[in-house]
């Protein structure tokens, strides 16, 4: 039981669940709300239903575009997160 107190391992613990947790709602959030109302005009020109499908003699672009995407999202969602927390330590 000490070793779980000195090292936080259950803290640790819950942050990786609710992170992952909070990875997939941001996929979510990229792939089924924010990617089809910005790219729709332009995915229906081209007949595509998703982004992850663009592709150019089998290079798969369109998912190197939308990892981009997820990660920007993530980024500065974690970006607030920090600044909120070093606001509310202060």
């Amino acid at each position: 039981m000490a070793f779980l107190e000195t090292y936080n391992v259950i803290g640790v613990t819950i942050w990786l669940i609710l992170a992952t947790k909070v990875a997939d709602v941001t996929k979510s959030l990229v792939e089924d709300l924010i990617t089809p109302a910005i790219f729709a005009p332009l995915l229906k020109k081209l007949k595509i239903e998703k982004l992850e499908d663009l592709s150019f003699r089998w290079i798969l672009y369109g998912k190197v575009i939308a990892r981009i995407i997820d990660f920007i999202i993530v980024a500065f969602c974690l970006f607030l997160v920090v600044k909120y927390m070093n606001v509310t330590i202060k």
